[in-house]
């Protein structure tokens, strides 16, 4: 069989099990016993911007060109980013807008990801059932391995 290097998705937003994941993504990326490492790519979504009306006269900028950005980018990315330099590991971090889901399914299938790692849910069941949970649409609709890390 060839080993060749694995493209690992993990999914970041900041909470206690998106860490777990930043964790086991890099725990997998060391796991490959090809001489060529893994790259990583962790993937930050943020919801749509809503809409501006007819009363916004001035438009609120997206959250990544406020001045308290950088300071949340690093929070956001600290686990991932440490964890993946001190393994020395390539490591790419992205920023997108839209459904969360939808844009770890889409950059999947367009990087011709490996494996998405995903944190699990902390919706209870009633929440889960009206939202809806990310983790479970990924396993669903990805098409590559989804690894859901439990909290």
């Amino acid at each position: 069989m060839l080993n060749l290097r694995k493209l690992i998705l993990v999914a970041i937003d900041g909470s206690p099990e998106s860490d777990k994941a930043a964790e086991e993504a890099v725990r997998l990326a060391l796991g490959n016993d090809s001489k060529f490492k893994s790259k990583i790519y962790a993937l930050l979504v943020l919801p749509n911007a809503p809409p501006t009306t007819f009363t916004d006269f001035v438009p609120a900028p997206p959250i990544t060109e406020t001045r308290e950005w950088e300071e949340r980018r690093q929070r956001i990315f600290y686990v991932i980013e440490k964890n993946a330099r001190e393994a020395e590991l390539p490591l790419e971090t992205l920023v997108v807008y839209g459904d969360p889901a939808d844009e770890l399914i889409n950059f999947a299938e367009k990087q011709k990801i490996d494996v998405i790692v995903i944190g699990s849910s902390g919706k209870g069941f009633l929440k889960r059932k009206l939202v809806g949970s990310v983790s479970h649409r990924v396993v669903e609709q990805a098409k590559c391995s989804v690894y859901v890390v439990r909290g």
